[in-house]
């Protein structure tokens, strides 16, 4: 056996090799899975370290709170595109007044493309950090090497490279065990937190919501529902509703695994972070650069290490879910020719999206505009603009006439309506006086 792999070509082992790849239990994981790790994206990341060393334990609580809603609401997304067979934008587009969908779309363009810049002037830094290039060019290069994949690699194989840099987010888990924790501690600041609310408090559980239920994920995973539909030859279940059945409970199993993935490894870093840098009373972080540049002294060089590829991995994941989700939205608008799976030169439109997204993002770096206060604040906006989108979105999978017998549960519409408001107090909670 060992012979014959030794004498095969290059060229067939690469072939088997992509087909234990595709046949891999994780290449069966569907979008879920994809869609909560772009949400732990460098600009999250920041986002649980500040909190962690500037709060300590206190922010804990923020994510038993925000995963029965996250989840909830990816499953209403999920669920409008694979029945409806049409992303988000399109759905808006039929269903409500052209203002709301403008307003909606322009809102998403603009905190995306603040969210690209944020996270690939972080995956810069740190391969800086890491391997010495200067943070300049890492920053053009890693720009330029997630854009060339999106426009030159079809979906159905750019997406098996995406579930395997879900494992990047593990790195996290490992982190945990380098510090030291009294878990009692942990249990009760989770339960019973101690902090002052004021503005600045309300920022920053505004910003971890912001990060963890992000506007930019709805719209990705309603779409990607899609694209694996049209990839398998399937019809909308509105059309065809003989897999429903089979579908829903994939649907519900694929994002609340996914979400729970994701929300955990917000806690996880917010615990690390909070374990070691608040406990040295190093408060002043401003992006995950920071944090994984903290922990070295503090944590050791294997945890640093691994904080900082954990950061390029789920980059590699966050930018392309960003660009991606802001193009299917403008696309689906505009009634051009969308999906990852096309060519460029059938869907130019949504692959122009996509550049000038990821382009824009890079001018910002030599602009005077600072990236890093970009990556707070894009959290931020997303914080704000997720109540209206939530708001649309909830209306959507409740209509008889967009989603026929399929509309969401009435579950999944009380969570959807208790996200809906809880990000609106997020948002108005900023307005306290500090």
């Amino acid at each position: 056996m060992t012979d014959t792999i030794e004498r095969a070509p290059a060229s067939r082992l690469v072939a088997l090799a992509w087909r234990r790849l595709k046949t891999h239990p994780l290449a069966r994981v569907g979008p879920g899975l994809i869609t909560g790790v772009a949400d732990d994206d460098p600009s999250g990341i920041a986002t649980y370290s500040q909190a962690g060393a500037q709060f300590g334990l206190n922010m804990l609580w923020t994510m038993p709170l925000c995963f029965p809603l996250m989840a909830a609401v990816q499953s209403i997304c999920a669920r409008v595109g694979r029945v409806t067979g049409k992303g988000l934008a399109a759905n808006i587009k039929a269903a409500f007044p052209p203002g709301v969908l403008r307003i909606v779309v322009l809102l998403l363009v603009v905190a995306n493309t603040l969210n690209i810049a944020a996270d690939v002037a972080a995956m810069g830094e740190v391969c800086e950090l890491v391997t010495g290039i200067n943070r300049r060019l890492a920053t053009v290069g890693l720009a330029f090497a997630t854009l060339g994949l999106q426009i030159f690699v079809p979906y159905h194989r750019y997406v098996a490279y995406l579930k395997w840099l879900t494992l990047s987010l593990v790195a996290y888990f490992l982190v945990l065990f380098t510090v030291h924790l009294r878990w009692d501690q942990v249990a009760l600041r989770t339960l019973l937190p101690r902090f002052r609310l004021d503005a600045h408090a309300a920022a920053m559980a505004t910003a971890i919501f912001g990060t963890t239920i992000s506007p930019y994920l709805f719209f990705w995973q309603a779409s990607e529902e899609v694209e694996d539909m049209h990839a398998r030859g399937a019809a909308p279940l509105k059309d065809d509703g003989h897999a429903a059945a089979r579908e829903l409970r994939r649907i519900k199993w694929d994002t609340w695994s996914g979400m729970f993935f994701s929300d955990f490894t917000a806690f996880v870093i917010m615990l690390t972070t909070a374990a070691t840098l608040n406990a040295a009373g190093i408060t002043d972080i401003k992006t995950a650069a920071d944090a994984a540049r903290a922990l070295r002294p503090l944590a050791g060089e294997f945890a640093y290490v691994l904080f900082a590829l954990g950061i390029l991995g789920v980059g590699l994941i966050g930018v392309p879910v960003l660009a991606g989700s802001a193009a299917y939205g403008l696309a689906e608008a505009m009634g051009w020719k969308e999906g990852l799976e096309r060519k460029a030169g059938d869907a130019r439109g949504f692959y122009g999206v996509i550049a000038f997204s990821v382009l824009a993002a890079l001018v910002i770096q030599y602009s005077p505009i600072d990236p890093m206060k970009a990556l707070f604040w894009s959290a931020v906006i997303n914080g704000i603009a997720a109540a209206p989108i939530l708001a649309v979105v909830v209306l959507l999978a409740s209509k008889r006439q967009v989603m026929g017998r399929f509309v969401a549960s009435p579950t999944l519409v009380v969570l959807g309506w208790i996200a809906t408001a809880v990000m609106a107090a997020a948002a108005l909670a900023m307005l306290l006086p500090g």
